[in-house]
């Protein structure tokens, strides 16, 4: 990756000051086109709910929020419902800003996340099949790159993110997608016990924070962690058993297994009400967590789901009925 950056050819200040300008223009000019609340795109048409429960735990407050700062947001290229999202992760700045930073400043949309891609192509088969009642539960929502590819669907979304910058950037998305009236969000880590546990952060890249110490630094050794506690909460103490669920995410870097055993009632659920379950299956990850792919694929059989499929890094696994 290192050579690909020295390809990018250094800008004069201002040309990046023009560029930036266009893009927060074609931002306005996005949001100004968008009415107040989503309406549903042609052919999709799910009920907003009025009566969503009484939860165990307040959601998170995005009035009473601080405003992150910097603010780099951007709409997303290639997906058929495009949203909004705003950065967490910055690179190391000024000398190697993330790569999304260069296409702003070249006036260019974000790039595609992929798991963006995979909830829209799930959520629009349901849409096919006339299943368009239910919530999307996203698990480890980081800065909401799958909640707002469904809720700008209007799906109704529960997300689950322990890192309070992430929150932040939850909150910039929720405003700038104006999705206020799908999405809530939980700041708490889903896992298998209520309570407190300790998690690591690390600084410059809150979307590689776990449970596990080992698993955070993974990827990137040199990075400074730091150590928080932050509240647990099981998914079956949170979700009503009367609760329509049509798809359930899960990227928790390694913390999947504790994730999933949480839920289990919610998984045991018969074929035609049980949630289509999309879950990160890196086995070092896992193995960091003491998890390991053989472990969840054994206890998902044990509650009826029977086919499963890897897809790259990611699992979907659900019922035959």
């Amino acid at each position: 990756m290192a050579n690909a950056w020295k390809k990018e050819k250094p800008m004069r200040p201002l040309l990046l000051l023009f560029s930036a300008t266009l893009v927060l223009i074609f931002i306005f000019f996005f949001l100004a086109s968008r009415p107040s609340s989503n309406p549903s795109p042609p052919g999709l048409n799910p009920t907003i709910r009025t009566d969503l429960p009484i939860y165990p735990i307040p959601p998170f407050n995005c009035e009473e929020c601080p405003q992150s700062h910097p603010v780099i947001a951007n709409v997303v290229e290639g997906l058929r419902y495009p949203f909004i999202y705003s950065l967490a992760d910055l690179g190391r700045l000024p000398e190697k800003p993330h790569k999304d930073i260069v296409r702003f400043l070249k006036g260019k949309p974000f790039r595609r996340p992929d798991i963006s891609a995979t909830i829209q192509g799930v959520l629009e088969k349901f849409k096919g099949e006339g299943r368009d009642n239910g919530l999307v539960v996203d698990v480890g929502a980081n800065v909401g790159m799958a909640s707002f590819a469904a809720a700008v669907m209007g799906f109704q979304v529960l997300a689950f993110e322990p890192v309070f910058e992430n929150l932040q950037r939850i909150c910039d998305g929720i405003y700038l997608n104006r999705v206020g009236d799908l999405v809530t969000v939980f700041e708490a880590a889903a896992s298998d016990h209520p309570g407190n546990i300790t998690f690591h952060k690390l600084v410059g890249r809150m979307d590689n924070s776990a449970i596990s110490a080992a698993g955070a630094k993974l990827a990137f050794k040199n990075k400074e962690e730091v150590a928080v506690q932050v509240r647990t909460i099981p998914l079956d103490d949170v979700i009503p058993d009367s609760e329509p669920v049509l798809l359930l995410k899960i990227d928790v870097q390694g913390w999947e297994y504790h994730v999933l055993k949480g839920a289990s009632r919610l998984l045991s659920r018969k074929a035609s009400e049980a949630p289509y379950v999309i879950y990160e299956e890196d086995e070092r990850l896992l193995k960091a967590s003491n998890s390991s792919a053989k472990e969840i694929r054994k206890f998902l059989r044990g509650v009826g789901y029977n086919h499963c499929t890897q897809l790259g890094t990611d699992a979907h696994c659900t019922k035959l009925g």
